[in-house]
């Protein structure tokens, strides 16, 4: 495979690293190098030109640190990234001027043109709130799309509130607080990933739902992120640039 692009993938024996995998070695212009998981010698990846990272939020951070000190190209689909931890990354990035990092909240296509249609009608309604749906396995939540999402709705609001005349509740009824929009999170056997936008104005309501049926519905999304990034140093969040949406 002389001239393909050398891959690593990290957490290889989990679901979305397996799949990962599968998909490299399926494409003509990919090479899979050294498939890690937690325990094995990262040394592997040493081969690797990119890095693909889908292991745990305990783990990804020095994980990221160490493909960076190697001048390794990453992408990554790993989830829990706040702000404190974006900023902790910039700066680490920017110690390797030459190194493409990627960080993707959700690689489904459709995923990302429901959070730009989400972005696009939230300033028209006057409420909005998110609902994200989970198989049972998940270990965080709200998800990194969710987040996503929620920021990039309060942004198109410009801080504008949705109405809610709440004043007794449990504790968690009215879901997760991001940036002043809703996000509640179901975690349930049997589904994959889900994703719905629920906007409400006067005497109507808009949903924007995405579905992925299969975790394959992830890999056209990963595999575009691992030809992009080699040719993108430093820190980019999401796959809209890759996807000529920025």
């Amino acid at each position: 495979m002389s001239g393909a692009l050398r891959v690593g993938v990290l957490g290889a024996r989990g679901r979305m690293g397996a799949e990962v995998c599968h998909a490299v070695e399926d494409a003509p212009d990919l090479e899979l190098v050294a498939a890690v998981d937690t325990g094995d010698d990262r040394e592997e990846l040493s081969e690797a030109q990119v890095v693909v990272d889908f292991t745990t939020p305990d783990a990804v951070m020095d994980n990221i640190a160490w493909c960076l000190d190697n001048d390794l190209h990453v992408v990554v689909g790993t989830t829990g990234f706040d702000d404190e931890r974006l900023a902790t990354v910039r700066r680490s990035a920017a110690d390797h001027p030459g190194v493409g990092l990627l960080i993707v909240p959700n690689f489904g296509i459709g995923a990302v043109l429901m959070m730009r249609f989400a972005a696009i009608a939230a300033p028209y309604y006057d409420s909005v709130e998110i609902v994200e749906l989970h198989h049972a396995g998940k270990i965080d939540a709200p998800s990194g799309t969710a987040r996503r999402t929620a920021e990039l709705v309060a942004q198109a609001r410009q801080g504008k509130p949705s109405p809610d005349a709440t004043e007794q509740s449990f504790a968690g009824a009215r879901g997760a607080d991001i940036d002043g929009v809703r996000v509640h999170s179901v975690r349930l056997s049997g589904l994959v990933a889900h994703q719905e936008v629920l906007l409400g104005g006067h005497g109507e309501t808009l949903t924007i739902r995405h579905d992925s049926l299969a975790r394959e519905s992830f890999m056209p999304g990963v595999l575009l992120g691992v030809r992009w990034v080699v040719d993108h140093p430093g820190l980019t969040v999401g796959i809209e640039a890759a996807l000529g949406l920025d």
